[in-house]
């Protein structure tokens, strides 16, 4: 009785990510962006743990019932790709005229992307662009890109929905799983400064800014590498 209790509580610490993904919507109308981050980033953080609970609990034996992967999927959906839809319609994002046609084509490869099976490849990497739209915004915003310039990267990145480039996944990819993380982290506390302490001093920021791009670097180089690699086992 306390293993079923205890699976249960593993699916409702999974479900909050609906409440972080609701919060996130009412600040995004307020157009309150950073606060709209903060959900969001709540809502990864239950991502990135929950499977790992999800399997130290054993929830599949003792919850048959509730199928813990299409309630993940449905929740990612939700804080991966509705969320920053609605804040690339609604605060400004792209140009006036190409509010709705760009969260349409941000809503629609997406859905390709979490019905394809094949998204995740054998080896733990992402196949295609893996819908992290959460993570584009935050880039438009950071790096204050312009409207027009933030519709062609939507296009570019739908584009990359369907190209088979593969693209890490930090926790999953086991040999470089420390080296990733540690770069994951660097990454965050980077842009933890650069989105709310943005007056900080001009040292705390340029090393900020330097810690981005040698994430960024490192994910885009693991990126090149590894999908040049595969096409040369395969040619």
């Amino acid at each position: 009785m306390f293993k079923v209790g205890l699976s249960y509580l593993v699916h409702l610490f999974t479900i909050s990510g609906v409440v972080f993904s609701f919060l996130a919507l009412i600040l995004a109308i307020d157009q309150n962006i950073p606060a709209v981050f903060f959900f969001l980033a709540l809502a990864l953080f239950v991502d990135g743990i929950d499977g790992t609970l999800a399997r130290t609990a054993n929830v599949k034996q003792h919850t048959p019932n509730i199928n813990g992967e299409i309630l993940d999927n449905i929740i990612d959906f939700l804080n991966y790709t509705f969320i920053p839809s609605f804040v690339i319609y609604w605060c400004g994002f792209v140009p006036e005229g190409m509010q709705l046609l760009s969260a349409s084509i941000v809503l629609m490869v997406s859905c390709y992307t979490f019905a394809n099976n094949k998204v995740k490849t054998s080896d733990f990497y992402f196949s295609g662009f893996p819908a992290l739209w959460n993570i584009v915004i935050l880039y438009f915003y950071l790096l204050n890109t312009s409207a027009l310039t933030n519709f062609y990267l939507i296009l570019i990145f739908a584009v990359l929905t369907f190209i088979p480039f593969k693209y890490l996944h930090p926790f999953r990819v086991v040999q470089l799983r420390k080296t990733s993380l540690f770069i994951l982290l660097l990454w965050m506390l980077a842009t933890i400064v650069l989105l709310y302490f943005p007056e900080s001093s001009n040292n705390v920021i340029t090393l900020s800014y330097v810690l981005w791009a040698i994430s960024n670097t490192y994910f885009l180089a693991l990126t090149v590498i590894r999908t040049t690699k595969d096409r040369r086992l395969k040619s």
